[in-house]
């Protein structure tokens, strides 16, 4: 009865739980957060631990804590790499999302991967029940991506969608409400930032950071430089790997480009693949509408005209492809017949 209670005076919420970010949705608000999904740590001697920071101000910890305070990254690959500071990171952003409010049991939805395992299904949704959750609903990313895209999914039609988020990259073909042929890969943003690091490192035995290598992507980054491109240079600063000295050196795009050789090509494949398995007359729709590309990863300098000149169909971004997923599980909250129809079963 107290539940039942709790759950009246909450107002319902839908979290697009990333590997990189974190984003709230509050019914009759909108995006209320999108914070990094990390969680600074602090490790006594006798190894219990206690939560210091979420979110952003954890972020800026990434690399620069002694040893007894750990910056952690719960999310991996998509899914839950560590149950209990996952569990601490839902609170936090319920709690915050309800002003601060502890009397609250909100209903929550929750994206994730399609290629998730139902064990793990299962570690997300009682994550959420011990974050506070009433009750929860899992959907599909590349569902959710598509219902924040505005995409026709209840019609007898094709439509593609490709979701390149931190973690994993995700490609669905929908029609009449539900996945008709979906691929789940686990490369992202977080594979291209690895990428980088090996790359600098194997090169010039400089050893860089994870955010240092994320700022590169994001300056130096594209899919598919032209010659004009190419001449673009950054100064990266990190601890050379044989005299252990800090050291300074100047990457350039087409350096960048050459990193990111091997998770672009994964995601080209995947595409590919995905497109292979479609039936064909949904693959003729696909033709008229083209692919529609949504996440992080969309936001790559020309992914665009590399997915283009790969598989020779129209490529659409959307306009703000970080908050794809999370606006399609807010609108969700306000269909709740359409909401029963695409959760997934645990």
């Amino acid at each position: 009865m107290f539940d039942v209670l709790r759950s009246i005076f909450s107002t319902d919420l839908a979290i697009d739980l990333g590997t990189a970010n974190t984003l709230v949705y509050v019914k009759g608000k909108g995006i209320v957060s999108n914070e990094p999904s990390v969680v600074a740590v602090y490790r006594d001697p006798r190894g219990n631990q206690k939560i210091l920071s979420i979110g952003e101000k954890a972020k800026e910890m990434l690399g620069r804590t002694p040893g007894n305070i750990v910056p952690i990254r719960p999310m991996k690959d998509g899914v839950i790499a560590d149950f209990e500071v996952t569990e601490q990171m839902l609170r936090y952003f319920i709690f915050k999302a309800h002003n601060r409010r502890t009397f609250v049991r909100p209903r929550v939805v929750i994206c994730v991967p399609s290629g998730i395992t139902p064990v793990e299904r299962r570690a997300v949704k009682e994550s959420a029940e011990s974050a506070g959750a009433s009750e929860v609903y899992l959907i599909d990313e590349p569902m959710a991506a598509a219902i924040g895209a505005g995409l026709p999914i209840a019609e007898a039609s094709g439509n593609m969608i490709v979701d390149i988020g931190g973690g994993t990259t995700e490609v669905a073909v929908i029609s009449m409400g539900g996945i008709v042929t979906s691929n789940s890969i686990r490369v992202g943003g977080d594979k291209m930032d690895d990428a980088i690091i090996q790359y600098v490192k194997r090169r010039y035995n400089l050893f860089i950071g994870e955010r240092t290598a994320e700022q590169v992507k994001i300056t130096l980054g594209n899919a598919f430089p032209s010659d004009e491109d190419g001449g673009d240079t950054m100064e990266v600063k990190g601890r050379d790997v044989v005299s252990g000295i800090p050291k300074v050196l100047e990457l350039t795009a087409g350096e960048v480009k050459e990193a990111m050789t091997e998770p672009l090509n994964s995601i080209v494949e995947v595409v590919r693949v995905t497109l292979e398995k479609t039936p064909p007359e949904l693959a003729s729709d696909i033709v008229d509408k083209g692919i529609v590309l949504t996440g992080g990863g969309a936001l790559l300098k020309n992914i665009d005209v590399l997915l283009r000149n790969a598989i020779n169909l129209p490529i659409t971004i959307i306009e703000d492809p970080l908050s794809t997923v999370v606006l399609g599980s807010g609108k969700l909250l306000d269909d709740r017949d359409l909401l029963r129809e695409v959760a997934l079963s645990y």
